[in-house]
């Protein structure tokens, strides 16, 4: 009897020492996941900090879209005959304004209209000032505003937003234009990300 009872301390110290064991097991899964979690709050953190708001936003105010078929006099600047050209071609004006966040000035190089076609994408300089102006002249009936050129060697300072028009011309018959995917236009910034804004109301078509 006496070596029973001499077992038996034994028997529950190991018992003892397996449920610690169980326990100590149990707070070191607990103590790795609240450790996962508050590593993974801190990277969030880290990176949501890290974000910075683009140097530059904008938004397409208005767009107009001009198709015409365009026959040439047959006569140079001379007045000399020359062959007839004739030709289709879709104008495209846009209104749109600009906005710099940043804390430098920002350098306008240049603007494209860019029109998804069937075939791909098809993307066209914007006309300069006074290209832009001479349409008007051009084209007098056209039922579209005459605002402001967009000038294209723009520099905005810090802070500021410009409003502007420009247009630009597609080589396209109406019912090419009419089938197009998608339109938008890129604004390049020297030393920055390029600018690309899509129309959110309906194109005016004349």
């Amino acid at each position: 009897m006496s070596l029973l009872h001499q077992d038996t301390p034994d028997k529950l110290d190991d018992a003892a020492l397996g449920e610690e064991l169980t326990k100590g097991s149990s707070h070191l899964v607990w103590a790795t996941v609240v450790a996962a979690i508050l590593v993974t709050i801190a990277i969030a953190i880290y990176v949501i900090a890290g974000q910075k708001p683009p140097v530059v936003v904008g938004d397409v105010v208005a767009v107009w879209a001009y198709p015409q078929h365009t026959e040439t006099a047959g006569r140079d600047a001379n007045g000399e005959p020359m062959p007839k050209d004739s030709f289709d071609q879709v104008l495209v004006f846009a209104e749109v304004r600009l906005h710099n966040q940043s804390k430098l000035p920002l350098t306008l190089l240049n603007v494209m209209t860019n029109a998804t076609l069937n075939d791909g994408i098809h993307s066209s300089y914007a006309a300069s000032q006074s290209d832009y102006d001479r349409v008007f002249l051009a084209y007098p009936d056209l039922a579209v505003p005459h605002g402001t050129a967009l000038p294209l060697n723009l520099v905005l300072d810090p802070g500021q937003a410009v409003d502007g028009s420009f247009v630009s011309s597609f080589r396209l018959t109406k019912q090419q234009w009419d089938a197009r995917k998608n339109l938008d236009f890129s604004f390049t910034f020297r030393y920055q990300p390029t600018l690309v804004l899509a129309p959110h109301t309906p194109i005016i078509e004349r």
